[in-house]
């Protein structure tokens, strides 16, 4: 007999953080993302990356105000800060991927937030995410009948135009080639610190970051 009053409780969940820009790319936008292609791009593991890793900037700045109002809603809602701290965008770079590249699993490092906003993707994109404790959870290796949010090792989401990723910048993340693109996928990237007074005098752990 099933106990009706059963209930599974997510505990330590990953924050990750999905916002839809209401607006496509202006004229200027497109010309400044034109101009930075342009300008420059470095051949990184499976894709390109702009020779410019400070492209918010100069550029794009209505794109950069979108992002870090995001940034802002997204600590409230998951850090919930007790004190006032200023979160910052600090490197932005675009990336180009073509039809049948990928981005190789990493995490980005001296970043407390990461971000990506996609320019253009298809309708078959996507970005992966790795669960960062698979190694301990895997000692003990259950074949799941169905995949759920406990025993998934990875977990994908849409890669959709005109939309915010924003994420904790330990997470694994990968993008898996698309092979039946036609064009290429253009997203802008970026990581974030702070600036601040974390801990306390009290508790000798005060650190203020200007």
């Amino acid at each position: 007999m099933t106990n009706q009053t059963a209930k599974v409780h997510n505990i330590f969940p990953t924050p990750v953080y999905i916002a839809k820009r209401d607006s496509d790319l202006i004229p200027r936008e497109e010309k400044e993302i034109e101009k930075i292609i342009k300008n420059g791009m470095y051949r990184n593991m499976g894709n390109s990356v702009s020779k410019n890793p400070y492209i918010f900037n100069e550029n794009l700045k209505e794109l950069k105000q979108f992002c870090e109002q995001h940034i802002k809603m997204y600590v409230e809602q998951s850090i919930s800060p007790k004190e006032e701290l200023e979160f910052y965008i600090t490197q932005s770079w675009l990336n180009v991927t073509k039809p049948g590249e990928s981005h190789h699993e990493h995490h980005h490092s001296n970043s407390i937030i990461s971000g990506v906003f996609y320019i253009s993707t298809e309708e078959d994109d996507k970005i992966f995410f790795t669960d960062p404790n698979v190694k301990s959870k895997q000692l003990i290796f259950f074949e799941p009948k169905e995949f759920n949010l406990w025993n998934s090792s990875i977990w994908f989401f849409p890669s959709k135009t005109n939309e915010l990723i924003l994420f904790p910048s330990w997470l694994n993340h990968k993008v898996e080639p698309n092979e039946n693109a036609t064009t290429d996928r253009i997203s802008i990237s970026f990581n974030t610190f702070v600036k601040g007074s974390l801990g306390s005098q009290k508790a000798y752990n005060e650190l203020i970051l200007k």
